[in-house]
């Protein structure tokens, strides 16, 4: 494969490239997730309630999701390469900082860093493809990449479990930290931005960054085109919908649930998000051609898989007593080939926007998930402590709490009805919701 042109057929040194990308990324949700399965040490550790350790997720998810669109904006600048090599060693500085602490402020401090350099991994690795990659393949490999990335899940729910148990906090989350650091330091090595710019010499490489400085768009025009394209709020509302579930159980109320209210033990709960890994990376063959098979109809069939994950949460929360354990490994495989579905919206805008502002768009639908999870977790938390102010969370409570969930599911649901009718009165005048960006 080697001397042919990667947007024409696959390469090995594309392959090498997104690899390496993905490396990245698999760091980035392992620390991401790591703070999930640490929900029940947390609340001993710092001697807080659910509302209080709710904040430690709602401050890096809603840290990720402002994120987006500025890290966008810079990976549409800078490549992919500058910013997720930063991002892995932003990201290692906050674990190490979480690990070393026992203070609350100290460590919400940590876990806005951890935000900030887990912001960079994913758009990161979705710019590189229509660089490395014919347009034919990029829905496959988007669902690769966020299938593999995955695998930070289970690193978090078995090896990092077992070591928090056996090592204790400290020593954990700084290792977590240097594996990030050292991830990072590969990244520089292995990614490249182009085909063409891992060919060029510094020399031609500073001449045409410069050359392309001065051509670029103002990053004002770059966001009034993305905040106007209903195709970004498409996306952002497919995110949302096809998310957010994932990301309440597996950053914080998973394995309180499992534990707390479904009396299943640590090592059934990590079980359980074992095999909802499993079946994430299961999905990327079957849904990558499910999106490249519906085009622009994608939305619909992300709608349609989103309506049953979501009828099965309501059918898993209807009962008065606790679910069993082959219910929750059920619902982990639906979770696991239901997710990875928010992906689809991120194909359509990297098909119908232009190449130099594809990364903002993908940030803006990127801040879908994340921002309705930084809503319902802590909202979740809030109910949580209302309903048991003693902190001895039951089913019961945990019921009551999911209903913020479910609200918001809804929400995003009616936003994607308004924002496909545009996105479709707009392709019949002609345009994209892109007027003021050349294509590039």
């Amino acid at each position: 494969m080697t001397g042919q042109n990667p947007r024409e057929q696959l390469t090995s040194q594309a392959i090498t490239v997104w690899l390496g990308a993905v490396l990245v990324y698999i760091a980035a949700i392992c620390g991401r997730t790591s703070f999930g399965v640490a929900g029940v040490d947390a609340i001993e550790r710092f001697n807080v309630d659910a509302s209080r350790i709710a904040v430690f997720t709602a401050v890096q998810v809603g840290v990720y999701a402002l994120a987006q669109i500025p890290v966008g904006v810079l990976i549409d600048r800078l490549g992919s390469r500058f910013m997720i090599v930063a991002g892995s060693l932003v990201m290692a500085v906050g674990q190490v900082i979480l690990g070393l602490t026992d203070s609350y402020p100290v460590a919400i401090f940590a876990r806005v860093l951890i935000g900030a350099g887990d912001s960079t991994a994913f758009l990161s690795a979705l710019r590189l493809l229509p660089f490395w990659f014919p347009l034919k393949h990029t829905p496959l490999f988007t669902q690769l990449t966020a299938s593999l990335g995955q695998l930070g899940q289970f690193l978090s729910a078995i090896p990092f479990l077992a070591l928090l148990h056996a090592q204790g906090w400290t020593i954990s989350f700084v290792s977590l930290g240097a594996a990030g650091a050292l991830i990072g330091i590969v990244a520089a090595i292995a990614v490249a931005d182009s085909p063409e710019s891992n060919a060029l010499s510094r020399a031609e490489k500073a001449e045409r960054a410069a050359s392309a400085k001065a051509s670029r768009e103002p990053v004002s025009a770059v966001l009034a085109a993305v905040m106007r394209s209903p195709l970004c709020w498409e996306a952002f509302c497919i995110h949302g919908f096809s998310m957010f579930f994932m990301l309440n159980f597996t950053l914080l109320w998973g394995m309180p649930l499992m534990t707390l209210g479904m009396g299943l033990t640590p090592a059934q709960g990590g079980a359980a998000l074992t095999v909802y890994t499993v079946a994430t990376m299961l999905s990327a063959p079957v849904l990558g051609p499910l999106s490249a098979r519906a085009g622009k109809n994608r939305d619909l069939a992300a709608a349609a898989i989103a309506t049953v994950h979501c009828a099965v949460w309501v059918w898993f929360f209807l009962s008065s007593e606790p679910r069993g354990y082959a219910f929750i490994l059920a619902l982990m495989v639906l979770l696991g080939f239901a997710t990875p579905t928010s992906n689809f919206g991120f194909d359509t805008v990297r098909e119908e926007l232009p190449r130099s502002i594809v990364a903002t768009g993908t940030g803006l639908g990127n801040m879908g998930g994340f921002t309705a999870a930084m809503l319902s977790s802590q909202v979740v938390g809030i109910i949580l402590d209302h309903s048991a102010p003693s902190g001895d969370y039951t089913w019961a409570d945990f019921r009551t709490a999911w209903i913020a969930v479910f609200a918001i599911w809804g929400a995003l649901m009616i936003g994607l009805a308004i924002t496909r009718h545009l996105a479709v009165q707009n392709r019949h005048r002609g345009g994209g919701g892109v007027r003021v960006i050349n294509r590039g």
